[in-house]
């Protein structure tokens, strides 16, 4: 499977950026914001200008400095304050480095390189750039990959909640091909950028590497300064034997809407699990024909049960009942468990017109499976551990990694609140817009904290299934990204959780319970490896 990337939308450029291109130096065109006058850091007034200090380029990876698209943090998000808040964090804490700020757009295009290709290479003319940092503030702008080959030292940043999956699949990237001058680091506090940032006077005598190794210090340090309790409230979960489980598994059938991985026959082979083809067609025959008066009882039902609507019309809520009820009749016609769907090509696309995202947590509440996206490697290992565990339901999610809290957030806009099963307990919910663009109706749910839970992706190409576990620690409340954000204390080595999104992409499906025995004992009936990635 591909990385998760956004996909390309109609939406278009909700303002000039003209105030802003006024704004920072050493203009390359339009598509490279450097001016002079918009952003002045707070302490350069008594800045030192001594030609002895480093010069390090402080380039924010955008996809317009506001937001035009859907993407993360979400459409219409202002970066100005972003850019201006880890600017003063830079010039306060690094007095000895000269900072130039550079928002660099990648226009409408979510993967064009060809601005910082073109910034690299004035810059290696020059000759007067000493290093850069690359703040990932949209997700998929791939700014950090002609800076990162320039030579010199880079500092690659998230900001959280905007650029994280960008900042997880290129970090990793760049990891495995053991760049040497590549150091990262991923915080919501900007004085942690600062404290990696004083690192960069080492590479000037002791060279990338050096520098590197300081900024890995500076972070492991962050992290090793966070102590948490990983005593887990008890939860016993009941689980199938894994005989019975791979038994089980060759009588289930999912739906995929819209996309095609090609792993149809290999999972037959290895999981047993069927995975049928849909058209958009066929969801959207069944959601123009659902019975209203049905759609109006399950809209009544999400209404009592949620602790609040927030901005989300009835008709909304309707037309999302209405999708529930097709997605239904799909599953029944089909005699299937699961469905996923390609919910953003789909609606944006103008083939399925209900975001999917309140069914798929109903699906979810009933012990059945609505996956996010067409995401077939995770939605297979929502059949296997909802399977295994008797009807629990999975987390499909975008994870982001915080060293400040040393944790693991898994961040999307559907969550069932019934996280040990259809007859467990409840947990509240609200219904607000999907995140990224501010239309139809999602969930943030707030499951409960102090348990063990387990996270999966599988890749029946590969016959590995990637893993690992962690203590849910919060609920994290934040305009940013996808609505529900269950934070997580990770088991094991928090640093060895960069290096995999690069091979698996951004997705990972988290269940409550301590599942690793069952995990790797049906790995091992199929033959399998397990990846631990903590």
């Amino acid at each position: 499977m591909t990385d998760h990337f956004p996909h390309p939308t109609c939406g278009g450029c909700i303002r000039s950026r003209r105030d802003f291109l006024a704004g920072c130096a050493g203009c390359l065109g339009a598509t490279t914001a450097l001016s002079s006058g918009l952003f002045v850091p707070k302490s350069s007034a008594a800045a030192d200008t001594s030609t002895n200090r480093m010069k390090i380029r402080v380039v924010f990876a955008v996809t317009e400095v506001v937001t035009p698209v859907p993407d993360w943090p979400h459409i219409h998000f202002d970066a100005n304050p972003v850019i201006e808040r880890t600017m003063n964090a830079l010039t306060a804490g690094c007095p000895e480095i000269e900072f130039i700020p550079t928002p660099l757009s990648s226009g409408p295009n979510y993967h064009n390189a060809k601005p910082a290709e073109e910034l690299a290479a004035a810059d290696q003319t020059q000759g007067d750039i000493d290093g850069y940092i690359v703040v990932q503030v949209n997700c998929w702008h791939p700014a950090i990959v002609p800076l990162a080959t320039s030579g010199k030292p880079v500092l690659y940043a998230d900001f959280l909640y905007g650029g994280s999956g960008g900042f997880l699949v290129f970090t990793a990237r760049h990891l495995r091909s053991k760049a040497e001058n590549f150091a990262h680091i991923s915080s919501d506090n900007p004085a942690h950028i600062a404290a990696a940032a004083k690192c960069f006077p080492i590479a000037k005598t002791g060279g990338n590497k050096t520098f590197v190794d300081a900024v890995t210090k500076v972070r492991q340090e962050i992290v090793a300064g966070v102590n948490v309790d990983m005593t887990c409230i008890e939860d016993k979960c009941d689980v199938l034997s894994t005989g019975d489980l791979v038994k089980e598994l060759k009588t289930k059938r999912m739906l995929a809407f819209e996309t095609d991985y090609g792993v149809t026959q290999v999972t037959k082979e290895t999981m047993g699990i069927d995975i049928v083809q849909c058209k958009f067609a066929e969801l959207n025959d069944h959601w123009e024909k659902a019975d209203k008066d049905q759609a109006q009882e399950v809209l009544k039902r999400w209404k009592q049960a949620a602790t609040a609507v927030i901005d989300v019309s009835d008709e909304t809520l309707e037309k999302s009942a209405r999708m529930y009820l097709a997605m239904k009749t799909c599953l029944k016609n089909h005699d299937a468990c699961a469905i996923t769907v390609n919910c953003l090509g789909g609606f944006y696309g103008k083939h399925i017109f209900a975001y999917p995202c309140l069914g798929f947590h109903e699906l979810l509440n009933e012990g059945l499976i609505g996956a996010c996206e067409c995401d077939v490697g995770s939605t297979l290992a929502m059949v296997a551990l909802t399977t295994m565990t008797k009807g629990r339901a999975g987390f499909i999610s975008d994870p982001v990694l915080d060293v400040s809290t040393k944790q693991v957030i898994y961040a999307h806009c559907v969550m069932s609140n019934k996280v040990f099963g259809p007859n467990g307990a409840t947990n509240p919910f609200s219904i607000m817009t999907h995140s990224e663009d501010r239309q139809g109706a999602s969930v943030r749910s707030t499951p409960p904290v102090g348990y063990m839970t387990t996270s999966v992706c599988v890749r029946p190409q590969w016959k590995e299934i990637i893993f690992h576990q962690a203590k849910t620690v919060g609920n994290i409340v934040n305009d940013r990204a996808c609505r529900t954000k269950l934070a997580a204390v990770p088991v094991g080595d928090y640093e060895k959780l960069f290096t995999e999104w690069d091979r698996w992409g951004w997705h990972r499906v988290t269940y409550y319970g301590d599942l690793k025995e069952p995990v790797f004992a049906l790995a091992d009936v199929l033959g399998w490896r397990v990846v631990e990635e903590t």
